[in-house]
C-alpha cells in the first residue's frame, strides 16, 4: 500500500471519527472542574469546623437543617462552575481547531450523560429527604461514574477510565460511611485534575 492510500485511509478514519464522536472535549475542562470540586470540598470541611464538627474524628455527626441546605447549595454551585468551565473550554477548543460543536454526536453524548445524572440527582434528593446523608456522597460518585461510562461511546474512549474510577471509588465509599467528603474530594477533585491533565497532554 503506497503512502497516498495510507493518507486517504487516515483522512477517512478522521472524518468518520469526527462524525460519530464528540472530540471537542478539552482536558482543561476536567482540570478546572476538579479544582472547583477541590475548593468546594475544602470549604465544606471548614464549614463543618465552623459548626463545631470534627469531621475526621467525630463519628456521630448531627446535620442541622440549615447546614444541609447550605451543603446542597454548595454542591449546586460547584456543579454550575464545573459545567461553565466545561462549556467555555469546549467552545474555545472547537473554535481553535474549527470543529463543529452541536452535532448529532454531541446530542447523543449529552443525552447519555444526562439520563444517569438526572436519575442520580433524584435518588440523592430522596436520600436527603429520608435523612440518609451518609449515602449521598457515595451515590453521587456512583451515578456520575455510570453517566461517564454511558457517554463514552460518543466521545474519547479514554473517558471510560475516569468513569470506572469514579464508580469504584463510590462503591468503596459505600462501606466507609462518614468519610464521604474525603471520597468526594478524591473523586470529583483529584481524579478530575489527573484525568484532565492526561487528556490535555494527549489531545491538545
Amino acid at each position: 500500500m503506497n503512502q497516498k492510500h495510507q493518507e486517504d485511509l487516515a483522512h477517512i478514519r478522521s472524518m468518520m471519527e469526527r462524525s460519530s464522536r464528540f472530540i471537542s472535549l478539552s482536558g482543561l475542562s476536567g482540570v478546572f472542574a476538579g479544582l472547583s470540586a477541590l475548593i468546594g470540598g475544602i470549604y465544606v470541611y471548614q464549614l463543618f469546623k465552623a459548626n463545631g464538627m470534627d469531621y475526621l474524628n467525630d463519628e456521630h455527626r448531627l446535620y442541622s437543617a440549615n447546614l444541609v441546605s447550605e451543603l446542597f447549595w454548595i454542591g449546586i454551585t460547584i456543579l454550575v462552575f464545573a459545567f461553565a468551565f466545561g462549556i467555555f473550554f469546549t467552545i474555545r477548543k472547537s473554535r481553535k481547531y474549527n470543529l463543529p460543536i452541536w452535532t448529532s454526536a454531541t446530542k447523543k453524548m449529552v443525552f447519555n450523560l444526562a439520563v444517569p445524572l438526572f436519575a442520580g440527582g433524584i435518588f440523592c434528593l430522596a436520600l436527603m429527604h429520608h435523612g440518609y446523608f451518609g449515602l449521598v456522597a457515595p451515590s453521587t460518585l456512583i451515578f456520575y461514574g455510570l453517566a461517564v461510562i454511558n457517554a463514552e461511546k460518543y466521545t474519547f474512549s479514554d473517558i471510560k477510565y475516569l468513569g470506572f474510577s469514579e464508580l469504584i471509588l463510590g462503591c468503596i465509599a459505600l462501606f466507609n460511611i462518614g468519610y464521604g467528603l474525603i471520597f468526594w474530594i478524591l473523586g470529583f477533585g483529584i481524579l478530575h485534575i489527573v484525568y484532565g491533565l492526561v487528556m490535555f497532554k494527549k489531545y491538545k
